[in-house]
């Protein structure tokens, strides 16, 4: 064989061998990125799965509000005296002036706590024998904005949540559904008014004017 023909056959094979080579390194690649897709795709799957769960586990333990009543109700202004259906009223007519929220020691007129519920507000009456601590327990739940706290007399069960035409009968300061009806509820959905002041009204005094 001539050199140059020699020659050639040595390019040929070195040809040949940089060829395998290169070959065998893309299989390489194409492996590695097998294994990363895999392992990326089992990562996303696993937080998926996480993310379902937690989302699940909440809604499932989350407390029920199906002993939540509604009513329909009217929403008029007047100065004169109401007289409501419900106790503690969720709606209907009102006077002119609403209550500033807050936490208040005394029961509150009935006609100025409406109009608060009509601005979003959720009011929470309590019996006025409920413990100290679970009075405390009230103050210390509550949101500082759009909420009033008060006593009242003759309640249907230790703790009543109120707002615009819904109304929810509790066990105590520590029943669960007073949190999540008022996440529900606050500024909620029935609210004719959201957004309108809860400040800059009456403390609890019904005026006998309003500008």
């Amino acid at each position: 064989m001539s050199a140059s023909s020699k020659g050639k056959s040595g390019a040929r094979a070195g040809r040949a061998k940089v060829d395998e080579l290169r070959q065998a390194q893309q299989a390489k690649e194409r492996r590695s990125r097998l294994i990363l897709i895999g392992a990326v795709t089992t990562v996303v799957a696993l937080i998926a799965g996480a993310v379902g769960f937690t989302v699940w586990r909440d809604v499932s333990t989350r407390p029920s509000l199906d002993a939540v009543k509604r009513f329909d109700v009217t929403r008029e202004h007047t100065t004169e005296p109401v007289t409501y259906e419900q106790s503690p009223p969720v709606g209907g007519d009102h006077h002119p002036a609403w209550l500033n929220c807050g936490v208040y020691p005394q029961p509150v007129p009935d006609e100025l706590a409406v109009h608060s519920l009509e601005h979003g507000a959720v009011w929470v009456t309590y019996r006025p024998d409920l413990p100290a601590d679970q009075v405390k327990a009230l103050e210390d739940a509550i949101p500082d904005t759009y909420m009033v706290l008060s006593p009242r007399e003759g309640l249907p069960s230790p703790v009543v949540a109120s707002a615009w035409g819904t109304q929810i009968e509790l066990t105590g300061a520590s029943d669960p559904r007073l949190e999540v009806f008022i996440k529900e509820f606050r500024q909620g959905p029935n609210t004719p008014e959201p957004g309108a002041a809860c400040t800059g009204g009456s403390d609890g005094e019904v005026p006998t004017t309003t500008g």
